[in-house]
């Protein structure tokens, strides 16, 4: 489970095993440690957040801020994919 960074109590990280095909490029947030209820948020080819589901419950404007903060963070969170996967695809 390859963690991409932190904010505050909330990490930012992909699962090792993201499915085979592999899944187009995306983040899981949750707070404290992973879970597999987490938060999914697709990387658009435009660097920019789709959020795919809530499922940790995040409080809305925390949400919002994490959005933004990964988006600012995009190239980082693209190039661990790459360096992890070997490749990258996106949803949209």
């Amino acid at each position: 489970m390859p963690q991409i960074f932190k904010i505050g109590s909330f990490w930012v990280y992909f699962w090792s095993n993201e499915n085979d095909p592999l899944e187009p490029i995306h983040v899981h947030v949750s707070e404290s440690a992973p879970t597999a209820n987490a938060t999914k948020i697709w990387i658009t080819k435009a660097g920019k957040c789709l959020l795919a589901h809530n499922n940790s419950r995040i409080n809305p404007t925390i949400l919002q801020n994490i959005l933004r903060i990964i988006e600012a963070r995009n190239e980082e969170v693209i190039n661990k994919w790459k360096e992890f996967f070997g490749t990258i695809t996106y949803y949209c």
